[in-house]
């Protein structure tokens, strides 16, 4: 499935498991993009979806700039598991469909975002996970983990998957999903024990109540180490 691509024209962005602040990371990291590099083309794809929400926000967040269908070329109505919600439509899933779209998508933007469904574990077809995904497609990829009890023992699943399929890792970003106190994150994910675990990098952490498009989002993608994940020429460039 994987074409002539360079490596480092797109970069998915997982999570250790659903709900754990992908999609804020990702909608902040395209509006920092916007300030900072406007001349710059951005892509941005979902390849499977599987009830409403997330392309949505990027066709708003993108202006127009790409089509439902090119920000997600295969979706399901129902909020389940992708084989279970296309089971459920009476459809099957064609990966090679999504991995068309992401090679035009290449071809036509400087970089593109891939935000993938869940972990590095979670399902896309019967047969293939998003790790598979993230291989084939020859993928680096940055982990969104939440600040919550828990968090330690999926990075390090994940990690461990990762380096089974021989993904390149960017790094680590953490998110606030609730205001917790610098101490509360320190203590329910500790940066020194979880490079240590993992030996992984901590890019940094998300502050809780960034909408994931406004002022405080572009100051918190500020203060990630960017150098991890932005391609070079960029990172320069806006430095």
């Amino acid at each position: 499935m994987m074409g002539d691509l360079e490596r480092h024209s797109a970069l998915l962005v997982a999570g250790t498991d659903t709900e754990v602040g992908k999609t804020v990371f990702t909608c902040a990291l395209v509006a920092y993009w916007q300030r900072y590099l406007p001349a710059q083309r951005l892509g941005v794809l979902k390849p499977i979806q599987a009830g409403y929400g997330d392309r949505e926000r990027y066709a708003s967040l993108l202006a127009g700039q790409q089509s439902l269908e090119e920000i997600t070329p295969l979706y399901f109505p129902e909020p389940l598991a992708p084989p279970i919600a296309a089971a459920k439509a009476g459809k099957t899933i064609d990966l090679k469909v999504a991995w068309q779209t992401f090679a035009q998508l290449t071809q036509q933007k400087d970089w593109v975002l891939v935000e993938a469904l869940g972990g590095l574990g979670s399902p896309i077809t019967e047969e293939l996970t998003v790790a598979d995904l993230a291989r084939d497609w020859h993928l680096p990829v940055v982990l969104v983990a939440p600040v919550r009890l828990g968090s330690i023992g999926h990075l390090v699943a994940n990690v461990a998957l990762a380096r089974q399929h021989q993904i390149p890792l960017q790094g680590i970003v953490l998110n606030c999903a609730t205001p917790d106190s610098e101490a509360a994150i320190e203590n329910l994910t500790p940066t020194d024990l979880i490079q240590s675990l993992t030996q992984v990098p901590v890019l940094g952490c998300l502050p809780y109540g960034i909408d994931g498009d406004g002022e405080k989002a572009i100051a918190a993608i500020s203060h990630l180490h960017l150098e991890a994940f932005l391609p070079h020429f960029f990172v320069q460039k806006i430095h």
